[in-house]
């Protein structure tokens, strides 16, 4: 089952499956409501959560806390 958005915490890591992709990110810090930035642990690269899931939630999604 997927974690919520309101749930997530900075610092932490979590692999967030949508729209057929699969990805390993960092929580960095917490924008403004739902909305964070985060990292990409594969790439390196810096996104907004908004932006992760701009074209909608995918049947597969899923947001799971790495340990």
């Amino acid at each position: 089952m997927a974690i919520a958005l309101d749930n997530l915490r900075v610092g932490r890591q979590y692999l967030l499956t949508n729209q057929g992709e699969v990805r390993k990110l960092e929580i960095i810090a917490r924008l403004q409501g739902e909305n964070f930035k985060v990292k990409d642990l594969e790439t390196l690269e810096f996104y907004t959560i908004e932006e992760l899931l701009r074209w909608g939630v995918g049947k597969d999604y899923d947001l799971d806390e790495l340990r």
